[in-house]
């Protein structure tokens, strides 16, 4: 009988991870490696932070360091991939920024980063990566990092829920169009994390340093997702697994919707703010 988890490995393929050198994208980038890629592209504008990941991998992995607010930056991720490895496998969009701001405080600046980084970056990522997957012939996978944010998001939040609900549709648009070269694109809509990010999000904006206890004891399931909940799902969806999945945008949550889309509690958690 053949190992039914045989083809959620990923032997022999070769993973460019965004945002990896912390938090999501570095959870990811391990797991990628301790699947049996053959290689690995580590990327973030932390040259200590990346060089650390990527020397732990035990796997053949390069870092490189870029600022996915610069449209040049993109290329050069996925030419150094082209170079060192000659192919691409999968494409995991984990980087993006969540700065602050609501609807009357948002300056153009702002709007124009989060979008920039958000939403233009990962465009350019699957046009360039898109070319190269193309050179072997053997199809491949991208994987967007969304946020259950892009269904609307909180006031505070007003350009970063949109630039994620742009990279949503961005999803299902490239899910469709690259369909005949068989390059799937599905994404995450992923839910409150604890995070090396998501803790500097919260101290700067006032929160006690116990947060996360406090948060983990009000969480439906009875704790926040941690970025090791999430890169399981990533790597299934990279995977030969996943071959039949594509325009995809999965909540990756503990919330519940009902029918008419009202927030359900469940019974254990019901009248909690």
């Amino acid at each position: 009988m053949s190992d039914p988890f045989a083809e959620m490995r990923l032997d022999g393929k070769v993973v460019v991870v965004t945002g990896s050198t912390q938090g999501v994208g570095a959870a990811i980038a391990r797991r990628v490696a301790d699947l049996g890629a053959a290689g690995v592209v580590v990327t973030g504008r932390d040259a200590e932070r990346g060089e650390a990941v990527r020397s732990a991998l035990g796997t053949e992995a390069v870092f490189v360091q870029g600022d996915l607010a610069e449209p040049d930056d993109c290329e050069a991720i996925i030419r150094a991939c082209a170079e060192r490895f000659a192919r691409l496998d999968g494409l995991v969009n984990a980087a993006g920024l969540s700065t602050r701001g609501t609807i009357d405080d948002t300056s153009v600046a702002l709007w124009d980063l989060l979008f920039a980084v958000n939403v233009r970056a990962p465009f350019l990522l699957i046009q360039h990566g898109a070319r190269l997957m193309r050179r072997t012939g053997d199809g491949g996978s991208v994987v967007n990092i969304v946020t259950m944010a892009s269904h609307g998001g909180e006031p505070v939040l007003t350009a970063y829920a949109s630039s994620k609900g742009a990279l949503a549709t961005l999803t299902r648009n490239a899910g469709y169009s690259l369909q005949p070269d068989r390059i799937r694109v599905n994404g995450l809509n992923i839910g409150w994390t604890a995070s090396e990010g998501e803790h500097g999000v919260q101290t700067e904006t006032g929160a006690s340093s116990d947060w996360l206890a406090e948060a983990d004891a009000n969480a439906a399931l009875g704790r926040l997702l941690r970025p090791e909940d999430i890169a399981p799902m990533v790597t299934y969806l990279l995977s030969d697994a996943a071959r039949m999945v594509t325009g995809s945008v999965i909540d990756f949550d503990q919330t519940v919707h009902g029918p008419d889309g009202e927030h359900v509690l469940p019974a254990a958690t019901e009248g909690r703010a």
